[in-house]
């Protein structure tokens, strides 16, 4: 079929921040994980019928009662306005009952689980999804966002080097494909909305793209400046499995006044070094204890020390300690300040032991966050991107994500 190009009056939105689901969370709330009941996954997309799991810490520790509530939400993340039966099976609110104390850890704590579904919630369409978790008084004690698809339509996605001659070293663009044979699209254009995640951080997201080509039943997006992120670097990491002892990139530990310090290697800026290759888990992290095959009550918390020796002039930038450790947000919790004495950007964050991931980011005055002022950018960085189709019909009451496609810089095309 011939090909039909649609020209350039189509808008494209970067968003650098989705307010509405930059949660804040008290400081007695620790480790939160939302994410698939399968192992190796952590981003919290899921099909439609499968398990997502949340967990939490309460440094409480007082196996204080919490409940979660589910809300559906548009495609922006606003709360969309279908009553809870025709979203869910059961109750959209319920008591979170699988909860236990810590064991033989300096730092007390309650670890509390759920899964989503279970015997009184079960999902009954796909969409955007608010989980929050409520205490006694019914006051919402922190939030989290997860993404139900049903596999509607396929998606296609493959990596390539930027075109632009420019930044043809330092960025990664997204091309995908959806093919709609078995579900009938009447008009792309105002009916389709898809999302780009590099490595699941919606800090970064990229909305707002149209289709710029047709092919049977097949909607291409060739895009290549417009959908292009830069690189990054690979992540940093440590692991803090043997909480009393240092290891691979732990300087020292110590144990303080009432916890463990974990001291790290100070990190060196590598925007001006050479690009090289090392696995990591994409920012992810994974809780674990050398001595026990328990970690969610019997690994320990420690204050993990951050140090970073970097020349660039970072005039007007803050610096963070970025990863899903947080949740992707930047707040004063992970973020560093300068010690002029010393020539370093230092902070402190207090991490439940285990494998961790980590970057440095900037972010400036306007709020534009770059993942390579202090790292640089490579094209041949391993990073993990997910396209989302959101799509909501001519009359839909609501967004319906109709497919998820998955990709990795690991295969970049020239």
């Amino acid at each position: 079929m011939k090909n039909i190009f649609l020209f350039s009056f189509f808008t494209f939105i970067y968003c650098n921040s989705y307010s509405q689901i930059n949660f804040s969370q008290p400081d007695y709330i620790k480790t939160v994980q939302l994410k698939p009941a399968v192992s190796n996954l952590y981003a919290p997309i899921i099909k439609l019928g499968e398990t997502i799991q949340l967990s939490f810490d309460d440094l409480n520790a007082d196996e204080h009662t919490y409940t979660y509530k589910i809300e559906h939400c548009d495609y922006d993340w606003s709360v969309s306005n279908l009553s809870e039966t025709e979203f869910i099976n059961g109750y959209a609110e319920d008591r979170i009952r699988d909860y236990e104390n810590s064991f033989n850890t300096l730092q007390p704590y309650t670890n509390y689980t759920v899964s989503i579904p279970n015997e009184n919630t079960t999902l009954k369409i796909s969409g955007n999804y608010i989980i929050s978790v409520l205490n006694e008084a019914e006051e919402v004690v922190f939030k989290r966002s997860f993404v139900v698809y049903e596999p509607k339509v396929t998606v296609g996605v493959a990596i390539y080097r930027s075109r632009d001659i420019s930044t043809i070293n330092s960025k990664q663009s997204v091309e995908f494909t959806i093919n709609n044979s078995n579900f009938r699209i009447n008009n792309p254009n105002a009916e389709i909305f898809p999302v780009i995640l590099q490595n699941n951080n919606w800090q970064t997201a990229i909305t707002g793209l149209k289709p710029q080509f047709f092919r049977g039943t097949q909607l291409l997006y060739k895009y290549n400046k417009e959908t292009s992120f830069f690189g990054g670097n690979e992540f940093l990491y440590f692991d803090s499995k043997s909480i009393r002892n240092s290891s691979l990139n732990i300087a020292r530990a110590e144990l303080g006044e009432d916890l463990y310090h974990t001291y790290l290697y100070t990190n060196e800026e590598r925007i001006d070094k050479p690009y090289t290759l090392f696995p990591d888990v994409n920012g992810n992290f994974i809780v674990r204890n050398l001595s026990s095959n328990h970690p969610n009550t019997d690994a320990d918390y420690s204050w993990v020390h951050f140090s970073l020796s970097c020349l660039e002039n970072l005039a007007g930038k803050d610096v963070y300690v970025s990863g899903n450790f947080n949740n992707w947000q930047l707040n004063n919790s992970n973020k560093l300040t300068y010690n002029t004495s010393l020539g370093l950007y230092e902070g402190e964050i207090l991490l439940k032991q285990g494998f961790y991931n980590f970057q440095y980011v900037t972010k400036n005055k306007v709020g534009e966050i770059s993942n390579h002022d202090v790292d640089g950018s490579f094209y041949e960085t391993e990073n993990e991107y997910t396209v989302l189709i959101y799509y909501k019909g001519f009359g839909n009451r609501y967004t319906q994500v109709i497919g998820a496609g998955f990709g990795n810089s690991e295969k970049i095309n020239n």
